[in-house]
């Protein structure tokens, strides 16, 4: 199954800082990069791009879960590559259908892939596990759909920004085996997502009492969920390719990113870490110089080889 490479998104001046180069992805690429801050960006639609909403992956009861798909409009000769699109919101807000999120899912797919944008349970109502559970029910949901959305099983990626970050972080380093079966993923970007909840990841004030209500627990330093909720105690060396992006100096502390990358670099995972000057935060980067990356390291390791 072939697939084409659709037309790159216009750049912007870049900083380099390389600390390594990728040579194919028989190589770990380790590549370190600072960018301009973006003009905050206005969200767009896609006319190209052709949008399913609503469409149920999950039931509970009489409780399910929605998501929306978006297919570019252009047929392909053969199955294209998949991404799983989890939206922010401090794990107790947020909705696949804002603004926002409807452009990221129409831009991914204007790229060349299928996009999955999925809604997931939210706390204090369903702490943890109950929403990274739903996003591993969505893949495991695409994969068994992948013919009913010309979608290649073995080809899955996953991308979020903030709680979506983390959850798809998460997604990415659970697991052991194959990258093309059951919930796990062929390459992950996360975009400003806290990667360790524990006591000693816990710079933010401000944002302690959300983690507390996302693991229900009073207090951090008496909180076993803490740490199964932090990606970066759950990395291994089977864990797929990961982009992570990062402001300078946003809400979320860039120590939390930086942790996190040294961590699956000490494992071998291949990582591309992508820090921006100023302060936006999660999909607030998503410049074009942000989006021709995100849309280079995806078509690097979800197209066939």
């Amino acid at each position: 199954m072939r697939r084409r490479l659709l037309a790159a998104v216009t750049g912007a001046m870049i900083t380099l800082a390389l600390v390594g180069c990728s040579a194919g992805r028989s190589t770990p690429s380790q590549e370190s990069v600072t960018i301009p801050q973006p003009a905050y960006p206005q969200f767009k639609t896609y006319p190209s791009v052709l949008v399913k909403e609503n469409v149920t992956f999950r039931r509970d009861g009489e409780r399910r879960e929605r998501l929306n798909v978006c297919q570019p409009q252009k047929k392909s000769d053969g199955d294209r590559a998949g991404i799983v699109l989890v939206h922010g919101g401090s794990w107790r807000a947020g909705d696949k259908s804002s603004p926002e999120y409807n452009s990221v899912c129409q831009w991914l797919a204007s790229a060349g892939f299928v996009v999955f944008s999925l809604d997931y349970r939210l706390a204090p109502e369903f702490p943890f596990p109950d929403g990274l559970d739903d996003v591993k029910a969505a893949v495991r949901w695409v994969r068994s759909h992948a013919d009913d959305y010309s979608v290649d099983p073995a080809r899955i990626g996953a991308m979020g920004g903030s709680a979506g970050g983390n959850l798809v972080s998460m997604l990415g380093t659970a697991g052991h085996g194959s990258r093309a079966a059951g919930a796990r993923v062929a390459a992950v970007a996360e975009l400003s997502g806290p990667a360790d909840l524990t006591t000693k990841g816990a710079e933010l004030p401000n944002f302690i009492p959300l983690q507390l209500a996302y693991l229900k627990c009073e207090k951090l330093s008496d909180c076993a969920s803490a740490r199964k909720a932090s990606p970066i105690y759950q990395v291994d060396v089977t864990d797929p390719p990961f982009f992570v992006g990062h402001s300078l100096n946003e809400r979320i502390p860039l120590s939390q990113s930086e942790a996190f990358v040294k961590e699956l670099r000490a494992h071998g995972v291949s990582t591309t870490f992508v820090t921006v000057r100023g302060s936006l935060h999660s999909i607030a980067m998503l410049g074009p110089n942000m989006k021709k990356r995100i849309v280079a390291f995806f078509h690097e390791h979800l197209d066939p080889i």
